[in-house]
């Protein structure tokens, strides 16, 4: 009898020692899942599609039909083998994937525009290098067969105009180079197409007899580089540029477009909408005093601490957009630090590390209440 209880005795440290890790254990493990998943369903889940003009009239069944849902977001800047760190790929990379695949489970778009950037070695990178990024992009950015993905070139993707150019914003250089040709080419006759398909029925016109006709809507031009701005002095909010950076005045062909390009695109095309990236923090233009521009911050925590991206309610004649935040880096940061302090405190009271202060102070208490 007297050995059964010896026994139990020595084995009470033992049990409240793995009491203790096991509730250790717990409290590590609900912090990291609440870091690494559930924060980006919690702020995700604040964000709410934007009506359209006319739509609040018709049925969910018609809205559905005639309402495109887009997301658009910008420079994702996935690190390659040159400049990228693991643990800054790790932590970036894990970051996009889980606001991505968040958004797209709560938000269900119909589509999703990347405006360009979507690498940051794209134009230095073997093709092995080039091949494990698109591997991982597409791990990254995977979607359903019900939401289509299109993706924008940009200058960190296939380098700038003087390296090589592909297609988009960044061949509009202007000079007369053979890709600059083509893509200008392609442009003006996908303008001619898009104003005859704008015109009236009883309006004849030799010119568009033999166009092939589009349904009669004014474009939105997605782009990688903004339209030329002199600089991002008149843009604000929380997500803009920092007071220093807004007044740089920006290069042209390298941080916008050319005077001369922007004015092309505008006067070929006269969108009603045109959403860019390339700058890493918002901004909203008028050009010409009737057509706006957006400039969509990074995706990325890489690039600025508040990341979002842009969710627009699409119809042939309107649109309407609303910006969904993305988890605060430094707020995740800061949750981290003040578990860690605590998960310290714990242990330290465990370990009886903390117990005399802790004994003085009661017993103070204790004379206190005596007197």
């Amino acid at each position: 009898m007297l050995g059964s209880s010896s026994t139990t005795v020595k084995n009470l440290p033992l049990k409240r020692r793995l009491c203790f890790l096991l509730k250790l254990v717990c409290f590590v493990s609900s912090v990291l899942i609440f870091c690494e998943f559930l924060i980006y369903y919690m702020v995700i889940f604040q964000c709410r599609w934007p009506d359209v003009k006319g739509a609040a009239h018709m049925s969910e069944k018609e809205t559905s039909a005639s309402v495109l849902k887009a997301i658009i977001l910008a420079d994702t800047h996935l690190l390659g083998e040159i400049k990228g760190h693991w643990l800054d790929k790790l932590r970036r990379e894990w970051q996009m994937e889980r606001s991505f695949q968040t958004a797209l489970w709560l938000l269900q778009p119909d589509i999703v525009f990347i405006l360009g950037d979507v690498f940051d070695e794209g134009k230095w990178s073997s093709p092995q290098a080039w091949a494990d990024d698109v591997r991982r992009f597409r791990k990254m950015f995977r979607h359903s067969v019900y939401t289509e993905l299109v993706v924008i070139a940009g200058n960190h993707d296939i380098g700038f105009h003087y390296d090589f150019v592909l297609v988009n914003s960044v061949a509009m250089e202007g000079d007369g180079c053979a890709v600059c040709r083509t893509t200008e080419a392609k442009l003006v006759a996908l303008s001619h197409k898009l104003n005859c398909s704008q015109q009236k029925p009883n309006n004849s016109n030799k010119r568009c007899s033999d166009v092939e006709k589009l349904p009669a809507s004014e474009p939105i031009l997605l782009q990688h580089y903004p339209l030329y701005r002199k600089s991002d002095a008149e843009c604000t909010g929380e997500d803009s540029a920092t007071p220093e950076e807004k007044n740089i005045p920006f290069k042209e062909k390298y941080d916008v477009l050319s005077q001369e390009a922007s004015q092309k695109l505008l006067w070929w095309f006269q969108p009603r909408l045109v959403l860019s990236g390339h700058t890493h923090s918002a901004c909203e233009v008028l050009h010409a005093g009737k057509i706006p521009e957006i400039s969509v911050p990074s995706f990325s925590w890489r690039n600025r601490n508040n990341p979002s991206f842009i969710m627009g309610s699409i119809t042939p004649t309107d649109f309407s957009l609303q910006k969904c935040f993305l988890p605060f880096e430094s707020r995740v940061f800061t949750i981290y630090c003040a578990a860690g302090a605590l998960l310290v405190i714990l242990v330290l009271a465990h370990v009886q590390l903390l117990t005399p202060p802790f004994y003085f102070a009661q017993r103070l208490i204790s004379k206190h209440k005596a007197v």
